[in-house]
């Protein structure tokens, strides 16, 4: 098995999902807990809720790497997009186009859904990951503002 095979996230993938999800949360310093993972492995796993996830398996069939997507209305174009959320690849299996595939991955299914983009932000400072999306996608000009609740 390649490590550019992927597959949708499965419960026999929860471990090594849980493990990747708190590599990501680490990389961002957010400080996240076994329950909050509980809570998005839930919807996950429920195929009523609009966030989906996929997972990338490396030679082992273990995920390597992670991508969490949704769609979302676009009103102004009358139809729907597909913003992925979170994009996370084991550091020890980088520089093998993993996360080219999850990207790929996440916008055949959006061409099939019929979305007409698929979005995602990342830190300013996200040097390497910033590389790989700007060989894969247009940076825009939008600004992203949070009012905290």
């Amino acid at each position: 098995m390649s490590a550019n095979t992927v597959v949708p996230v499965a419960p026999e993938h929860r471990p090594a999902w849980g493990r990747l999800y708190a590599g990501y949360a680490a990389f961002y310093k957010v400080e996240q807990t076994e329950a909050m993972r509980d809570t998005v492995w839930g919807w996950l796993m429920d195929p009523a809720h609009e966030v989906n996830g996929l997972v990338a398996l490396g030679a082992s069939g273990e995920p390597v790497g992670l991508a969490h997507y949704r769609p979302y209305a676009r009103p102004l174009r009358g139809g729907y997009g597909g913003f992925l959320d979170d994009l996370f690849v084991d550091p020890a299996q980088r520089g093998q186009r993993i996360a080219d595939t999850l990207i790929e991955a996440v916008a055949a299914l959006g061409r099939e859904k019929g979305w007409g983009v698929i979005r995602w932000i990342t830190a300013d400072d996200n040097y390497r990951g910033r590389g790989v999306y700007d060989r894969l996608a247009t940076r825009t000009m939008w600004i992203t503002y949070d009012k905290m609740l």
